[in-house]
């Protein structure tokens, strides 16, 4: 009996050593990053991304620029 507690045990602790190295290699780790973010420069999706990203602020700035000059319209059509 007390054999096969010890050889249980032994077999436990051995599980969980043998599982420790399988999970510290998990997704977010730092070498994972910098190949995904490697990998997405190689592959041009940072620039199409930054290419998005300029093409809504050129909208945003219209946006505000068609705001103000429909603005100005306004208050000089008031002062006539």
């Amino acid at each position: 009996m007390l054999k096969s507690v010890k050889m249980i045990f032994g077999t436990g602790i051995l599980v969980l050593l043998l599982a420790l190295p399988l999970l510290s290699g998990c997704k977010g780790s730092d070498s994972r990053e910098k190949v995904d973010d490697t990998v997405e420069t190689l592959a041009g999706k940072k620039q199409v991304d930054q290419m998005k990203k300029m093409e809504k602020d050129i909208d945003n700035i219209v946006d505000q620029q068609t705001e103000k000059l429909d603005q100005f319209d306004e208050e000089e059509s008031e002062e006539e």
